[in-house]
């Protein structure tokens, strides 16, 4: 009981004396020569454009690659529908031809023709019955509204990566913190051990231990850095930069949506829009099989110039037609043709039935997921808080005596651990609320 006490006051003197040694600017030990240096002083930090979640997701729909080149497909497909559709209007061109022969032609004492010969004509051609262009205008417009619901569809999941990058961000700079509040309560303790073995009161093993315990906060440190690294370049490359980009503090997402609300909305997703334009494209297209049977009936007239006219051809004329074309037998092409998009029709539906199966599928394990997420991150927080406590004791009974260092060190990282754990805790009830509001068509 005595060696106690006499362990106890001794090891406050010890304290007592680190204190007054630091009021008075005297240098704490240094660890050893080969530690690793502190990581803070060399992080890339400066400089780096900070955004908040908004302006990162708004930075991403308007530079990412992947959205432009969905917008320029797009664009492509509004072409198409410009040379589908040019098949339906009237076409108008003209024409010169001038012929030199090696001399004249005649029919008797007459010229049937002439040496030097010069003709022109304009030519207006118009479909006047073409039903099966008319339905290929209409299943252009079709693509058109397909390939725009699709490039919708990929905004969102751009949107919805952009911010997944942004959250790990916050949450990979919170372990940076912890790792870095770590290392230097680690680097005090190991002062503190040196000082007991300085003045003849603690043995090298503590301060071998501490050293090691240092060592590899630090490297935790470095680890950290490292992911926070990636993280900060994959949040560039999304919102199409050529630097890093970090995110402002805290990430300010909607409320979620409660399940029926989550479940009403989940029409309005950009992909089930997408399925359930290609449906209504492929239903069009095989509704419209007749105009592979109808007829085709244009229109033809040509003004024309002929000089010097010939026997049968005038200075100048008019000519017009009328050209009907109807199909009688093709091989069996439209009957091919008509399998081939009732299969598509039918794929497609069944998709957009899968798709519609998933989505809501998706919707009620996020809402599920969010609420399990949230009790975890109250559990890891007062873990951590506890976990917190206990490294506190356990410093403090170091500091008396009381126990060795190998309980503090324990303590430490059990409390390192727990922060940790608390942080992912948090990222995870951060992802899954954006899984539901992904899900239920509300984000972006």
């Amino acid at each position: 009981m005595r060696s106690a006490c006499f362990a106890s006051v001794v090891g406050l003197a010890v304290a007592l004396a680190a204190m007054a040694s630091a009021a008075r600017g005297d240098e704490a030990p240094k660890p050893p020569a080969d530690a690793v240096a502190p990581t803070a002083a060399r992080a890339p930090t400066a400089g780096l454009e900070r955004l908040t979640l908004q302006a990162a997701v708004q930075r991403a729909l308007a530079r990412n690659v992947t959205v432009q080149v969905a917008q320029h497909d797009l664009r492509r497909i509004e072409g198409v529908l410009r040379e589908v559709r040019a098949a339906s209007l009237p076409q108008l061109s003209a024409g010169g031809t001038y012929t030199r022969l090696d001399d004249e032609r005649k029919l008797g004492d007459r010229v049937a023709a002439a040496r030097d010969q010069l003709s022109a004509n304009v030519t207006l051609s118009a479909p006047l019955v073409a039903p099966r262009a008319w339905t290929q205008w209409s299943h252009a417009k079709d693509d058109v509204e397909t390939v725009r619901a699709a490039a919708d569809d990929v905004r969102r999941q751009i949107a919805v990566s952009t911010a997944r990058a942004y959250l790990a961000i916050v949450s990979q700079r919170r372990v940076v913190e912890i790792g870095e509040r770590a290392r230097d309560t680690a680097r005090a303790h190991l002062g503190f051990s040196s000082q007991r073995e300085a003045a003849g009161l603690g043995n090298a093993i503590d301060s071998v231990r501490a050293a090691q315990e240092l060592a590899t906060t630090e490297a935790q440190v470095e680890t950290a850095l490292s992911g926070l690294t990636r993280a900060r370049e994959a949040l560039g490359v999304l919102i199409g930069s050529d630097a890093p980009a970090d995110a402002s503090e805290g990430a300010d997402l909607p409320p979620p949506p409660p399940l029926p609300d989550a479940l009403e909305g989940v029409e309005q997703r950009g992909d089930l829009r997408a399925q359930r334009a290609r449906l209504r494209a492929a239903t069009n297209v095989t509704r419209d099989d007749w105009a592979d049977y109808a007829p085709l009936l244009t229109g033809v007239f040509q003004p024309f110039y002929q000089n010097p006219p010939g026997l049968v051809q005038p200075l100048t004329g008019w000519q017009a037609q009328l050209i009907l074309t109807l199909p009688l037998y093709d091989g069996g092409l439209r009957y091919g043709l008509a399998e081939d998009r009732a299969a598509r029709r039918e794929q497609a539906r069944a998709q957009l039935e899968g798709a519609l199966r998933q989505a809501r599928a998706e919707v009620r394990t996020a809402v599920d997921v969010a609420v399990h997420a949230d009790a975890a991150l109250a559990a890891a927080r007062r873990a951590a808080e506890l976990a917190r406590q206990a490294f506190d004791l356990a410093d403090l009974a170091y500091k008396t005596g009381a126990t060795t260092n190998l309980e503090v060190i324990d303590a430490e990282r059990r409390s390192r651990d727990a922060e940790t754990a608390a942080v992912v805790a948090e990222d995870a009830a951060r992802q899954a609320r954006l899984d539901l509001l992904a899900a239920s068509g509300r984000f972006p």
